[in-house]
C-alpha cells in the first residue's frame, strides 16, 4: 500500500474520509493530516473500533479509492 498518495493529496482526500466516517470532526481531520496511524487511532476513539478493526476499515477504504 502506498499511503504516500493519501498524505500528498490530503486536502482532496479529507472529503472522502469524511464521507466514509462522518463522526470524524474537522479538527480530527486536521490532526490526522493524511497519516494512516492517526486515522486508525481516531477511528478507534470515535467509533470504538479495536485496533485490528480500524486497520481493516482503513485498508478496505484505501483499496476502494480510484487512483
Amino acid at each position: 500500500m502506498d499511503w504516500n498518495r493519501v498524505e500528498g493529496n490530503w486536502k482532496e482526500m479529507k472529503g472522502k474520509v469524511k464521507e466514509q466516517w462522518g463522526k470524524l470532526t474537522d479538527d480530527d481531520l486536521d490532526v490526522i493530516a493524511g497519516k494512516q496511524d492517526q486515522l486508525e487511532g481516531r477511528l478507534q476513539q470515535r467509533y470504538g473500533y479495536a485496533k485490528d478493526q480500524a486497520k481493516k476499515e482503513v485498508d478496505d477504504w484505501y483499496g476502494r479509492q480510484k487512483w
